[in-house]
């Protein structure tokens, strides 16, 4: 199996660390700065060695990621309804570019992505040809996941029906869990406010 797309996802909102940063939520999250750069760049240093091919989901104005140099997909879904819709399109667009490659998305808030992360997904996927979704600390991190081209249409429907959680999907669709060590650290941090903004820059990954 070849290596896969990545999508990292960055259509939602993310109101509780932009009220806090800026009133007018006028900078989306993925361009709050860490260590010098904004957060998404750090992921998508994270990934672009580990993929075929990368693009990021926003709703945002795409003028906003140019300097990134990536395909910008907004949501095919009306309303923002969630990293679902966001997931939704990644695949549509794969669709169109690489058919029947499986995709491999992540949270544009999680600075620390583990350097086998597609590595590792991609095999458990070969053996199971599930959605699999990374795991730590016993949590499933829902949307940092291999998605097939199957996932089309049952996400399709869920969105056309209103299903928003994750997770319901996921266990709709069998979703297995690929876990990770924590003892170095969470690599699935994700950073949703101040606090945890500050609690990142202590762990510094522009000195990775």
């Amino acid at each position: 199996m070849g290596r896969p797309f990545g999508l990292i996802l960055a259509g939602g909102h993310g109101r509780r660390m932009s009220a806090a940063a800026s009133p007018s939520g006028a900078l989306p999250k993925p361009l709050m700065p860490l260590s010098g750069r904004p957060l998404i760049a750090h992921v998508i240093a994270r990934m672009a060695p580990q993929v075929a091919g990368l693009a990021i989901n926003a709703n945002d104005p795409s003028e906003l990621f140019a300097a990134f140099g990536l395909p910008v997909i907004p949501d095919t879904v009306a309303e923002r309804p969630g990293p679902l819709a966001g997931v939704l399109a990644g695949l549509e667009w794969l669709e169109r570019e690489s058919p029947g490659t499986p995709l491999v998305t992540v949270a544009a808030d999680t600075p620390f992505l583990p350097d086998d992360l597609v590595s590792r997904l991609i095999h458990r996927y070969a053996e199971t040809a599930e959605v699999v979704c990374a795991g730590s600390a016993g949590q499933m991190h829902h949307v940092i996941a291999v998605w097939p081209q199957a996932a089309r249409a049952p996400l399709a429907v869920a969105l056309a029906a209103g299903q928003r959680k994750v997770g319901l999907l996921l266990a709709t669709l069998g979703a297995v869990t690929e876990s990770w060590d924590t003892a170095n650290g969470d690599p699935f941090f994700n950073v949703n406010t101040p606090e945890d903004l500050a609690a990142a820059e202590s762990r510094s990954p522009a000195s990775r």
